[in-house]
């Protein structure tokens, strides 16, 4: 595992974002999720963040990210749907009206789960086999 460093903590941070899109209307095409990668890769740059891995399906979107202890998930995951939610509304209204009369294009749920080359049991065991204190 590469660790990397940060003012004075080392880290790995990932996470797996999953974004559901509002009442799970299959409303991507290839050329939006395309368009959405790069919504995505574009946010992370801002945010100082590193975006390893996407894709999606029509009614998804899976985003594998690497960030920094200074982040606050809930605000990336807010500024990251607003952004692209408004983006892709404005670059494929014509399509999207045909499932959408609102503007909306996220539901206001999301998956994140914390990703790790390590299974919880393991680190369980690491921890309960420490010497305890003398």
């Amino acid at each position: 595992m590469k660790l990397k460093a940060h003012y004075h903590c080392v880290y790995n941070l990932n996470y797996h974002l999953v974004l559901v899109t509002k009442y799970r209307r299959k409303c991507f095409t290839p050329d939006i999720l395309l368009y959405l990668k790069e919504i995505f890769q574009k946010l992370s740059e801002k945010w100082e963040i590193e975006l390893l891995e996407f894709n999606g399906e029509q009614d998804h979107v899976h985003l594998l990210l690497a960030t920094h202890p200074n982040i606050k998930m809930s605000t990336l995951v807010n500024n990251f749907k607003t952004v692209s939610s408004r983006l892709v509304r404005k670059n494929f209204s014509k399509h999207l009206c045909n499932f959408y009369w609102k503007p909306v294009l996220w539901t206001r749920a999301y998956c994140l789960l914390t990703t790790g080359g390590a299974t919880i049991d393991i680190i369980k065991k690491y921890i309960q086999k420490q010497e305890l204190l003398t």
